[in-house]
């Protein structure tokens, strides 16, 4: 049975704050544009609630929806630079089945998607995906730059290895395999790409994210 609400949250209102009733609520968003609001069972559910981000309580979708519109309400200088590949990973369990990608940072399209392999992490799948990105801007001599949302993988970029915990089996053999061209692509070549963290608090989650959150 689902849990009966009790409490409002009134996050953007005529007057935010926690109401215990929903014609005290109603009146606080009644006509206000772009109100913000939710219900909880519970006063403490409620009161941490208020105490924290709309956004946390809203779908991943909703939350995206929003980032993006604040994008554009920030100086040009303080948004994402185009061209530029982004790039993620996915992984469900720890270890679990990861994969990676990157897209087109500006429009979304898909440039390469490697996976599902076996028993990875996503550290692992980050690290990969920035060393594909990289290798792949070299070969098409590309004036681009990279983003990832992951300073451990690249940390592990900077260092040319993978320091990853994880240790290999019959069912990530061919992931670490990956592992191993990885690191001896980044001690063979040298490249101009730069690097970049993605600003996820400002701008939303990065264009190739797989939208499991």
């Amino acid at each position: 049975m689902a849990k009966k609400n009790k409490y409002y949250v009134v996050w953007q209102g005529k007057e935010p704050g926690i109401y215990d009733d929903w014609d005290k609520c109603n009146k606080q968003i009644s006509g206000f544009n772009d109100a913000k609001y939710k219900g909880f069972a519970t006063k403490e559910e409620a009161e941490l609630a208020f105490a924290g981000s709309w956004e946390e309580y809203y779908s991943p979708a909703v939350r995206q929806k929003v980032a993006e519109k604040n994008l554009l309400l920030l100086p040009e200088s303080d948004r994402p630079q185009y061209p530029s590949l982004a790039v993620d990973a996915a992984c469900s369990g720890n270890p679990g089945l990861m994969e990676y990608r990157g897209v087109d940072a500006k429009t979304g399209r898909e440039i390469f998607h490697q996976g599902p392999f076996e028993c990875g992490t996503n550290n692992i799948g980050e690290f990969l995906a920035i060393v594909h990105g990289l290798a792949l801007i070299k070969q098409k001599n590309a004036d681009v730059l990279l983003y990832s949302d992951s300073m451990t993988a690249q940390s592990w970029v900077k260092q040319k290895k993978c320091k990853t915990k994880l240790e290999e089996n019959n069912k990530n053999h061919k992931l670490f395999e990956l592992i191993r061209r990885a690191e001896k692509w980044l001690t063979e070549n040298s490249y101009n790409t730069h690097i970049s963290k993605w600003n996820t608090e400002k701008w939303g989650e990065i264009p190739a994210d797989f939208g499991r959150k």
